[in-house]
């Protein structure tokens, strides 16, 4: 709720409307909407099909991440009594935000709770509508799933949804999946970048761009720089392929981040980032991924993205992090999406409410991960394939473990899945130990992101890119092609862990700065 002088701030700012019983303030699919603060009165707000989720009265406010994210509405809301409000544009919101602390916490807060509420909501957002056995259209669900979208997938390949089916009836593997938007348009066979420009997410690249400093990977070492970067002045450009935020978004809490004693969930963390770094006027563009590294004779560097695409860099960032690993047994590409994750979200936390759940790995994340199922309600074995588990987990995590009631197996390795139709009912160790889990959470530690840079810069063995001495340089994270620099996750000899991310990041600003001014040197002798 806003207090009194957050609302009279709020009115200084924005204008004061009135709006009578069964106005629409704002509907599904518009493509923006402004702030609302309820001064008197009281609004509905509802799905596509008008059911209503919840009202808010006086003193409440409107609204969720799209505000501030220029994503397409998703709700609508109608005024149920006479009504009386503030309206404030968003762009006039913004700054606002990053002045006034306690509205903006209280603000963003909320907006993210609102978010995550959202996607355990059936029928709220993107409809996503094709097969489990179409790489197009599982790629399509984990682009929805990892950019925190609202959205209901519609498996055809099930049996008792005979309408879904029949939506993509006579359609080409090309045109899968159908997609359809807030708003009633569909797209048949999109591609992520299609479907997120549609809803209004990211920034739409022009043909050729320059920068002072091009930050490839928008995960926490990409965010940490994006800040410094451009709140120290330079023209910064982040490009992600997939959600910003990176791995760390979908963490369910990190609890060792500096200044949050009670912690911190990835998605809020992440988004506060976002938020952060375009107040300094950072650009961010997703998703688009990047293919190829180029150094020129001028001392910059192009950065070549798919969609024909080229971004000249007077400095370039990589910080593209890391991928999942997969188990390796047959399979499992049948229940990825479906009973299979690789990430412990809203969504799946609702699917495993008193189920019997496995996580997989021995690291931080996992534990997190269990830690977050078990207090939803799920009955959670980790299963992990070290003697003792503080090898890899940080101690309060494994007390967490034992507080939550979450069951450990050390030595256990899972050989075999067994279900039907992509529902998992039990695994097989490596011992030949079946047990019986609906859901399976892998949590296998990550290979690097880098099979796009060829030989560009130099790497170690298992692909990670050498920085410092080890590649020939003078700073810490510059690789071996100067004025290119590494950090986080993708960076050989990285910890791994959020928080080292975001200071690599931000050291990695120093660096840039020491790079231009002394290239700056060199041209002007």
């Amino acid at each position: 709720m806003l207090s009194a002088s957050q609302l009279a701030t709020l009115a200084e700012l924005g204008e004061e409307r009135t709006a009578g019983v069964g106005d629409v303030l704002f509907r599904v699919g518009d493509r923006r909407y402004p702030f609302i603060a309820i001064v008197e009165g009281e609004v509905a707000v509802q799905d596509a099909a008008g059911n209503e989720i919840i009202r808010h009265g006086a003193s409440g406010f409107l609204g969720e991440m799209n505000l501030l994210s220029g994503q397409t509405v998703f709700l609508t809301a109608v005024v149920t009594k006479p009504l009386r409000y503030v309206a404030v544009d968003r762009d006039a919101l913004r700054p606002l935000l990053f002045e006034d602390g306690p509205l903006s916490d209280l603000l963003l807060s909320t907006f993210i709770a609102r978010r995550e509420a959202l996607q355990q909501v059936q029928g709220i957002g993107l409809e996503v509508v094709g097969p489990r056995s179409s790489e197009a259209t599982m790629a399509m669900v984990e682009f929805a799933r990892s950019n925190r979208l609202p959205f209901t997938w519609r498996d055809t390949e099930e049996a008792d949804d005979e309408a879904a089916t029949a939506l993509v009836a006579g359609l080409d593997a090309a045109d899968l999946p159908l997609v359809r938007l807030p708003g009633g348009a569909e797209l048949r066979g999109p591609s992520t970048g299609e479907v997120s420009r549609a809803l209004g997410i990211g920034r739409e690249l022009a043909a050729r761009e320059e920068v002072d400093l091009v930050v490839v990977g928008g995960g926490p070492a990409g965010l940490g720089a994006a800040v410094y970067g451009a709140s120290e002045g330079l023209e910064t450009l982040v490009v992600e392929s997939t959600a910003l935020g990176g791995q760390a978004g979908t963490s369910r809490r990190i609890e060792n981040y500096l200044g949050f004693p009670a912690g911190i969930t990835g998605s809020e963390l992440t988004s506060r980032a976002v938020t952060q770094a375009r107040k300094f006027e950072a650009r961010t563009a997703s998703p688009y991924r990047a293919v190829s590294l180029e150094p020129r004779d001028d001392g910059r560097h192009v950065v070549r993205l798919d969609e024909d695409h080229e971004i000249v860099g007077r400095t370039v960032l990589i910080a593209t992090g890391a991928q999942y690993r997969r188990l390796p047994v047959d399979g499992l590409s049948n229940y990825e999406g479906i009973s299979v994750f690789y990430a412990a979200g809203p969504p799946e936390a609702q699917l495993c409410g008193a189920s019997r759940v496995g996580v997989v790995g021995g690291g931080n994340s996992a534990g997190q991960a269990a830690v977050w199922l078990a207090r939803g309600g799920a009955l959670v074995t980790l299963l992990h394939r070290r003697a003792d588990l503080r090898e890899t987990m940080s101690d309060y995590l494994v007390r967490e473990l034992e507080r939550y009631g979450v069951a450990v197996r050390d030595r256990s390795e899972v050989a075999a899945l067994h279900g039907d139709n992509g529902r998992l009912e039990k695994v097989t160790l490596k011992n030949g130990e079946r047990l019986p889990f609906s859901f399976l959470f892998l949590f296998l530690g990550a290979t690097p992101c880098t099979d796009w840079l060829g030989d560009a810069v130099a790497r170690d063995d298992k692909g990670f890119i050498l920085t410092g001495a080890a590649a020939g340089a003078d700073n810490l994270l510059e690789t071996s092609l100067p004025g290119v620099f590494a950090a986080g996750d993708v960076r050989s000899g990285s910890s791994k862990r959020c928080v080292t991310a975001v200071g690599e990041g931000a050291m990695a600003v120093q660096y840039v700065h020491a790079r231009l001014a002394e290239h700056s040197h060199t041209n002007q002798a």
